[in-house]
């Protein structure tokens, strides 16, 4: 299958063409009924010449090209309809019948706080278009009302929101929020790309829209992504201000898998400068070697990892209700546990050559002994809670 996608240098396009070349060169396994040949990439110093030998070639046309931020208000139509009017001139040409994705927008509804917009007057202008060229031809059409888009690589300060806070916070720079309570529908990029591979494979989600609501329909003219995301800009902030503390509490927010947080995270991150992307920690240091804290969660616990230098024995204490893993990761050592009021000593001897779990046992004390004489013991440790300095949970006893 060759793959003709415009506005490749864009946000959408861009992501979606590294897509397609993950699966493409075998990077990406997950659709294995997807055999992508060429990818054609069109942007704006694409020639003539080029866009019309991709027409000719391509088996599916995924159309991103468009203008949002344009210097003219005329633009809106040069780019979002004008140039859709040419791309279908060109597959007529070639009498190329394959299908084609056009990323029209919600604004096309012209409703509630979009009626009158000019840009979706040209978004409902080029569906129009490819709609009845789908009548003419025969050609199979997909048009998308794309909500607000969010991800990596999208541009900071231009027509996202989310692009402009997580740039903004993550280099320390203001943003600003006339009213906190206004309500985003949100599309990730994976997401959207996901959806695009399903229309590959003519499993497209279809819909009708009515206004500006949309109602999932099998046979409708319409198509959607399903995962889309509702926040308020208050909501946005407030999670991007969690993540920017992060390094500093060192308390990983609580995300749940598929969540809008986990995404939003992710996007947060892609904004981070290089000087960011590494942080200190602080290292707790003495003549047995040192112990660190990674990190922190409210609900399942931290994670540290303790240094010892060879023939040192560390721990020689007991928890009530608190209760460790251990696991060394280098290193030789003996790891010696007894229960308190018993002179039974319970021993297991660990090391960086076989990476094992070992349980720390509540009402048991426990130690950990460098079993070397010239190497570090290496031991990441989970405890159940985060360390309390008021109630910490930890009596000391000899083993």
């Amino acid at each position: 299958m060759n793959i003709l996608v415009t506005g490749s240098a864009g946000f959408m396009g861009k992501n979606f063409v590294a897509a397609l070349k993950n699966i493409r060169d075998a990077k990406d396994r997950t659709r294995e009924n997807l055999i992508i040949h060429e990818i054609y990439e069109y942007d704006l110093h694409t020639s003539a010449e080029e866009l019309s030998y991709f027409c000719r070639k391509a088996d599916f046309v995924f159309n991103f090209a468009g203008i949002n931020r344009p210097k003219e208000t005329s633009e809106f139509m040069t780019g979002n309809y004008m140039f859709p009017c040419h791309l279908l001139q060109e597959l007529e040409k070639w009498n190329n019948k394959c299908p084609i994705m056009y990323a029209s927008s919600i604004q096309a509804t012209l409703h509630g706080r979009f009626a009158g917009s000019e840009y979706g007057k040209s978004k409902l202008a080029a569906e129009e278009l490819l709609f009845a060229y789908a009548k003419k031809t025969g050609a199979r059409v997909l048009v998308y009302r794309i909500p607000n888009m969010f991800g990596k690589w999208c541009r900071p300060n231009y027509n996202s929101v989310i692009a402009t806070f997580c740039n903004n916070i993550a280099n320390d720079l203001p943003i600003q929020i006339n009213d906190a309570s206004v309500e985003l529908d949100l599309v990730y990029i994976d997401d959207l790309i996901q959806e695009m591979f399903d229309a590959m494979e003519g499993k497209e989600h279809r819909c009708e829209w009515s206004e500006f609501k949309m109602t999932e329909d099998a046979d409708g003219k319409y198509c959607f992504v399903p995962a889309v995301y509702h926040a308020t800009l208050g909501n946005i902030v407030e999670l991007l201000e969690q993540f920017r503390k992060q390094t500093d509490t060192l308390v990983m927010p609580e995300i749940a898998s598929g969540s809008f947080a986990k995404k939003l995270y992710s996007t947060y991150l892609s904004y981070l400068p290089k000087e960011k992307a590494v942080y200190a920690l602080r290292m707790n240091t003495d003549e047995r070697g040192s112990f660190t804290e990674l990190l922190k969660t409210d609900k399942c616990g931290q994670v540290s990892v303790n240094i010892s230098k060879p023939g040192i024995t560390k721990g020689q204490h007991w928890h009530n209700s608190k209760w460790e893993i251990f696991f060394v990761v280098a290193g030789h050592g003996l790891i010696e546990e007894r229960k308190i009021g018993s002179d039974e000593v319970i021993r297991y001897e660990v090391s960086g050559e076989k990476i094992e779990g070992i349980q720390m046992l509540p009402g048991y004390t426990h130690n950990i002994i460098n079993l070397s004489e010239t190497e570090d013991l290496v031991t990441v440790m989970w405890a159940n809670e985060q360390f309390d300095p008021v109630h910490p949970d930890t009596f000391s006893e000899n083993v």
